[in-house]
């Protein structure tokens, strides 16, 4: 990915008449705010000399560390509003002083050993997709800061079909593992929006959710065990069978720690065969309400859709689901709130399945719109994020949130969050386009994603700052969850407290405190 941006340049779209329309509409006039070419930033000195640049590649080898601008700056920020905010205002950018990748398991732990007794931070960098702030080079009291690439960690080490189980290199991405397993007949199926650059250590130390997550699950449900590296040692954490009493799962530490309690190098996996069909249709419902019913109903029959993804009345009507044509109208769709649906398997599974599913959804009030609507969204279902740089170059405020409830907390929770956030924003008379999805659902209750979309002001990651402050009070008041998929990083690590309590808090840096007691991985994140 380039460095400011959320894909390549090659991926770079100008915006669409449609939604230069809908923005003009919204938003108003704005002051544009294009990112900057690399060699227009500035950034911070090293601040690491010589003996300790050669120390480091005597761990690491000869041509694996680097302090040259083109390796420092792509992974001095993720690629939050907050990130990508930073490269368009002007500023110095606090970049690491040196980037390494080690390719073993021991070469991470002599890293992390010496980086003990340096004082010096170290912060596990993979594809660099975080949208919380969990890549930033915070160094804090330490003298330097290094960002470990784990970019050699990208083999699959071993496949067990019978068992449905795979061991993958923590820096595969998610492109190159499923490529990988095709070979052996096998796919992963988890498919986050950031999965053409996130990996496969990222998706386990984030507890990241795909949108396949109602057929296949979160993938923290894949993970069957891992190999961690902490500054006190080597580790394997999970079961070689496929569940134990022997205690609490310690790899339940480790996914969701975001790298602050060891750097995960490899991931053994539960697989699945590559689906031989699948079925796709669309539904519209005539609210939110009746939809949210709707759904909770299939994921509580389990009748087994491998997607289902329900827009609200607003994100229905901006076209939200179809990247190509945000902001038309489609004259032949009713009104009301589309609900996608996406079926996978053997083709009497997905023949049943779909027949199961949608006789529910009809009973339930849905209306069919035909498989077409759910073939666009999976055609530019990447690609959403991508939008969000020209807008951003536009000077428009656009950003995404996300958290989850139960079922019957869904219309206060989403009441009080699209207040707060509109209420914030209207402060300084920006007005703002509030969109809400759910995508990933359980027997209990949902996700609920948010898209926001507004003018920026004069001091605009102070404006979003204050936004967001005001999302979380309103999160944490209402019953959801800080956060269901996107991870802690430094954006929500204030409201960790509210989260686990003071008691869980106390758990966790104890945690932190035995397995890397000078406190130099990742600081900053997760923990307040």
């Amino acid at each position: 990915m380039s460095f400011s941006i959320w894909g390549s340049e090659q991926e770079a779209k100008p915006l669409s008449k449609s939604l230069q329309s809908l923005v003009g509409k919204v938003v108003g006039n704005t002051t544009p705010r294009p990112a900057p070419e690399l060699a227009e930033v500035k950034i911070s000195e090293c601040a690491l000399d010589a003996a300790q640049l050669e120390a480091l590649e005597a761990i690491c080898g000869a041509g694996y560390v680097s302090t040259e601008r083109e390796q420092r700056i792509p992974r001095a920020r993720g690629k939050s509003y907050f990130d990508l905010l930073d490269w368009r205002v002007d500023q110095v950018i606090d970049v690491p002083d040196a980037v390494v990748a080690p390719k073993s398991n021991e070469q991470v732990l002599e890293l992390l050993q010496w980086a003990s007794k340096s004082s010096v931070a170290v912060v596990p960098f993979g594809g660099g997709t975080s949208v919380v702030g969990g890549v930033s080079p915070l160094r804090g009291r330490f003298n330097a800061v290094i960002s470990l690439d784990l970019t050699r960690f990208d083999a699959i080490e071993d496949v067990d079909s019978i068992s449905g189980e795979a061991t993958l290199g923590a820096g595969m991405s998610g492109p190159q593992a499923e490529i990988a397993l095709a070979k052996y007949g096998l796919q992963l199926g988890h498919f986050p929006q950031s999965f053409p650059y996130a990996t496969i250590g990222g998706f386990a130390a984030t507890r990241s959710s795909g949108q396949n997550s109602a057929g296949y699950g979160r993938f923290d449900e894949m993970v069957a065990s891992m190999e961690v590296v902490t500054p006190q040692g080597i580790m394997t954490v999970g079961d070689a069978a496929p569940a134990s009493a022997a205690g609490p799962d310690l790899k339940e530490l480790f996914m969701g720690s975001e790298g602050t309690f060891g750097i995960i190098t490899k991931v053994r996996l539960k697989v699945h065969a590559i689906p031989e069909a699948k079925a796709y249709e669309a539904f519209v419902f005539p609210d939110f309400a009746s939809g949210v019913a709707a759904v909770r109903a299939v994921e509580q029959h389990k009748t087994g859709p491998t997607v289902i993804r329900l827009s609200d009345e607003i994100e229905s009507a901006t076209n939200l689901t179809s990247t190509d044509a945000i902001g038309e109208q489609e004259s032949a769709a009713p009104h009301g709130c589309l609900c996608l649906t996406m079926y996978e398997g053997t083709r009497e599974h997905v023949a049943s399945r779909h027949e199961e599913t949608r006789n529910l959804l009809l009973e339930m009030g849905g209306t069919s719109l035909g498989e077409a609507p759910v073939r666009k969204w999976e055609k530019g279902r990447f690609g959403a994020p991508v939008l969000r740089d020209a807008l951003l170059d536009a000077g428009v405020l656009c950003e995404t949130f996300e958290t989850a409830t139960t079922w019957s907390n869904v219309p206060n929770l989403k009441k009080a969050i699209t207040a707060a956030v509109t209420e914030a924003l209207g402060e300084g008379n920006s007005v703002a386009l509030v969109l809400c999805h759910v995508s990933h659902v359980y027997a209990n209750g949902c996700s609920l994603y948010f898209t926001i979309l507004g003018a920026q002001d004069e001091a605009p990651i102070e404006q979003w700052r204050h936004a967001k402050l005001s999302i979380l009070r309103a999160i944490t008041e209402h019953n959801g969850t800080i956060t269901h998929h996107h991870a802690v990083g430094t954006d929500h690590a204030d409201f960790m407290q509210q989260e686990v309590g003071q008691l869980g808090l106390g758990i966790l840096r104890a945690v932190k405190d035995h397995l890397d007691p000078q406190g130099v991985l990742n600081p900053g994140k997760l923990l307040p």
